[in-house]
């Protein structure tokens, strides 16, 4: 259920500039990836004046502070250090919460509304990433650059540390969010959406069919599994900052076309890898585009939702450069322009 970037290296990806009109399976076969200083998609003058690691690396600062203080130790400690293990990991991107305020700051938010959601989205996030690495799900041994939880505080700690977490994250936002910011019926929104992402009709679902379903529900795996956290995240920024339901409603197809389209170039920079090195690791991967497809249709299904992110964005237009880090948030997903401390 995840919403972030596995590759710490950073090639530019060519993309093939026919637009995919309906997919055939095939058996997948190693292809090359071309790499280049320039892709084929124009990126708007703004955003390449953006400077998006320094905006990054600042509100990863600041979240993981708040972090750090949301999740103090306590009585039964065990619990509690296994949440912090997997939440406060080093490698971690934020890419959620990261989302959140910038789709807040969009609308003229101010970022003190939107971290303690920012902080939520992570808590949510983590939790879903312990309980995806278990070994009755998708059996990941590490992750974010560490072990996985069930493998240092074992499974049944690992469950319970992913299940406190959710409600520990609906919990911040109440007690956490300035009231004088934040009128109450925009945090019960706020609630209701997170609510969704992670439910029987959201991640979980995307989890279900991940393990279960045949390979005609590759669409639907990528998009619940790691769609909804990115579209959960531009929405809860959008109604932090009372965005109208229209603008609402652009954000939530901005945010599903970004999450799938981070994990559908991870899935291709995981093939390039597994074919200079036979890991098991980096060749199991679930329904993904890239195993049912192959690469090259892979990229033609990630400058499809490229673009479509783009076009959402730019009905936002009227708000300036305010939009900018959002664009960015585009073309990082593709061309993983800085790594931010090996982060995974």
């Amino acid at each position: 259920m995840a919403f972030s970037t596995v590759i710490s290296s950073s090639p530019h990806l060519f993309f093939p500039r026919k637009t995919p009109t309906k997919l055939k399976p095939t058996t997948p076969t190693p292809s090359s990836i071309r790499c280049s200083s320039s892709t084929s998609i124009p990126i708007p003058s703004l955003s390449t004046q953006f400077d998006l690691k320094t905006y990054w690396m600042t509100l990863i600062g600041e979240i993981n502070q708040k972090l750090d203080e949301a999740i103090p130790v306590q009585y039964p400690e065990k619990i509690y250090e296994a949440m912090r293990y997997s939440v406060l990991a080093k490698a971690a991107k934020r890419a959620p919460p990261v989302m959140c305020v910038a789709a807040c700051e969009l609308f003229g938010g101010n970022r003190l509304a939107a971290f303690p959601t920012a902080c939520a989205l992570e808590m949510v996030h983590a939790a879903s990433l312990i309980h995806d690495d278990l070994p009755c799900m998708d059996d990941d041994q590490s992750r974010r650059g560490q072990p996985s939880n069930h493998t240092i505080y074992g499974v049944d700690m690992a469950i319970l540390a992913g299940d406190a977490l959710f409600p520990l994250g609906f919990r911040h936002i109440v007690s956490h969010t300035p009231s004088d910011l934040v009128p109450e019926p925009r945090l019960l929104r706020v609630i209701t959406e997170i609510a969704r992402a992670v439910g029987s009709t959201g991640m979980a679902a995307g989890q279900f069919l991940d393990l279960e379903g045949g390979p005609n529900s590759v669409e639907f795996v990528q998009e619940k599994k790691f769609g909804e956290m990115g579209e959960c995240s531009a929405v809860c920024g959008g109604l932090l900052a009372g965005a109208e339901d229209d603008e609402i409603q652009r954000l939530r197809r901005y945010g599903r076309a970004v999450g799938v389209l981070y994990q559908v170039v991870d899935d291709v920079l995981k093939e390039k890898m597994r074919e200079n090195e036979e890991n098991e690791e980096i060749r199991k991967q679930g329904k993904s585009y890239v195993g049912l497809y192959g690469v090259e249709k892979a990229l033609e299904v990630a400058e499809e939702l490229r673009a479509k992110a783009k076009k959402e964005l730019d009905g936002f237009e009227k708000y300036g450069e305010s939009v900018v880090p959002l664009y960015s948030f585009v073309d990082y997903a593709v061309d993983r322009g800085f790594s931010v401390d090996g982060a995974s």
